[in-house]
């Protein structure tokens, strides 16, 4: 049974795999099979056992209802025939090697719809995915009757049924959205409202209150009352109802109230809840195409390739002088959370877009593997040091990170340049050398030594001549003649100096100093032996 009005949608732009990623962590799960295809997905269905329509192909089914693994390894192959990309049904999916043998030769991938969300959400969510670019779609897109994604319109909608102001919040108590009528609430809304976050007096005391305990574990609308010990500007009752998806929890609604809602506008207050995990989830969605798109503009221009000039002008960044900047946080030696740096990085590319588009509107920022790139519309590379600078200094020590800033760049085929000098000079940094931000030049021997290095490694060079020699004695007899000859080429042969920077008598320097040269056969005073030598020690160094 097709969804919607007057047939399938035509024309939709989304894939069975783009869709898991949008909603593949919030609403469905791929239990078997594989997503093969990248062709759009022409429409969605419910399944009906007494009713076979002809599907489009490829389309995507809703297998509502569907429990026994016969019958949906039946489904299966009966979709399979009718080039179908998905088959969806309840979680938990029962187990078996049937299910798994029907996806993989029906060629047709099984998902789960996770516990605790409604097939009419996903559907509304799938429909309003798919009818993007619709033939004759005019204007904006309608999620349960309000405008998709305007969370300021849902605000006043929902304050209009509890008849209270509304404030839609997201996990971190930020303010997505408000109605109007604060003025009826307290000075602690107020507050809240031009902070756009709920102070963080307030959120201790309503968490010690048990009160975002209740939120996350009810599903149906909690009523607070201003503590004993809550500031007398924080007066008003309140009602909250958690916004979910599924299991996971996207954010609360709050009405400042003055007693407890009657039923029926608490019944209306949980209804509004499912409509706002909606929006909430179309906004995310469309936030992560944007940001998916944008990766993809800015890996392009970066390339230098033919498809450049036309990223550029898509970004609207054609014909502009432009600077690179390369931005990663500096991974501290053998780190293992991952993911937390993933966080970090993804945290880092959000800060780093909202200050460079301070610095120019038409900046553009990318988060390409573990490095952010940013195209910044400057002059001189001068001024993008200090605008990175400025940057860092903003954003604290809490998530220390380095900044690799490239040459102004006038063309497409200079961009790519510029973004091979920015990534030189943020290895650098990532190596560690006492800066935060640098451009190529500022380290440019550095950079040779460590080109060197990877030569050397992907011959499998070893160290060789004297230092070897050195390396292989302090190794037998546990003594530290390399050391001392580092010290000393570091000090420009000045012992005294070097005898200082090692903390022994410049006697007992001296001696190791004569000693390293007889067992490294190493005439000291050549200038072509002490530079090999020297070249050596930074290369092998770990």
């Amino acid at each position: 049974m097709p969804l919607g009005s007057g047939g399938m949608t035509q024309l939709p732009r989304a894939s069975l795999g783009r869709v898991l990623d949008d909603l593949g962590a919030t609403l469905l799960d791929l239990v078997h099979g594989e997503v093969r295809s990248t062709e759009p997905i022409a429409g969605i269905a419910i399944h009906d056992p007494y009713d076979e329509p002809h599907l489009p192909s490829p389309a995507l089914v809703l297998g509502v209802g569907l429990r026994e693994p016969g019958e949906i390894a039946a489904l299966l192959r009966a979709l399979g025939e009718q080039g179908a990309a998905g088959l969806i049904v309840r979680a938990p999916v029962p187990a078996g090697d049937d299910l798994r043998k029907a996806a993989e030769e029906s060629g047709v991938a099984l998902l789960a719809l996770t516990r605790g969300a409604s097939w009419a959400q996903l559907a509304a969510l799938l429909r309003s995915m798919l009818s993007q670019g619709d033939v004759g779609d005019a204007g904006d897109e309608m999620l349960g009757g309000m405008p998709s994604g305007d969370l300021f319109a849902l605000a006043n909608a929902v304050a209009a049924l509890v008849d209270a102001p509304v404030t839609i919040e997201d996990p971190d108590s930020r303010v997505l959205a408000f109605s109007g009528r604060q003025e009826e609430a307290d000075e602690s809304r107020v507050e809240t409202i031009l902070g756009r976050q709920v102070p963080e007096r307030y959120a201790r005391l309503l968490s010690r209150a048990g009160v975002h305990r209740d939120l996350h574990r009810s599903a149906d609308p909690v009523f607070v009352t201003p503590p004993p010990s809550a500031p007398g500007d924080f007066s008003v009752p309140r009602v909250a109802v958690a916004v979910r998806a599924g299991d996971e929890f996207l954010g609360s609604i709050w009405a400042a109230v003055h007693e407890p809602l009657t039923p029926d506008r608490s019944r209306a207050f949980s209804d509004a809840a499912k409509l706002v995990a909606l929006h909430m989830l179309r906004l995310r969605a469309g936030a992560d195409v944007e940001r998916r798109l944008r990766t993809e503009l800015v890996g392009t221009a970066l390339e230098g390739g033919t498809g450049a000039r036309d990223s550029l002008a898509r970004l609207g960044l054609a014909d502009q002088t432009l600077v690179v900047l390369a931005l990663t946080p500096a991974e501290p030696e053998g780190a293992a959370d991952r993911s937390g740096l993933a966080a970090d990085r993804q945290r880092l590319t959000d800060a780093l877009a909202m200050h460079l588009s301070a610095v120019h509107a038409a900046s553009a920022v990318a988060l390409l593997g573990d490095v952010a790139y940013g195209l910044l519309p400057v002059a001189t590379s001068e001024r993008a040091v200090r605008v990175a600078t400025e940057f860092l200094d903003r954003v604290g020590d809490r998530v220390p990170a380095v900044i690799g800033v490239g040459p102004t760049a006038t063309s497409v085929a200079q961009l790519a340049v510029a973004r091979a000098d920015a990534d030189r000079a943020l290895r650098v940094l990532r190596a560690g050398c006492g800066l935060r931000v640098a451009r190529l030049g500022d380290v440019y021997t550095k950079a040779m030594v460590l080109d060197v290095r990877d030569l050397v490694a992907a011959r499998g060079d070893e160290p060789s001549g004297p230092l070897a020699k050195l390396l292989a004695y302090d190794a037998e007899h546990n003594a530290n003649l390399v050391e001392t000859f580092a010290a000393w080429l570091d000090a420009f042969g000045d012992a005294v100096a070097a005898a200082a920077a090692l903390h022994v008598h410049p006697n007992t320097f001296r001696y190791r100093l004569r000693r390293l040269a007889e067992v490294g056969e190493i005439d000291l005073a050549d200038p072509e032996a002490r530079f090999g030598a020297m070249l050596q020690l930074r290369v092998f160094s770990a």
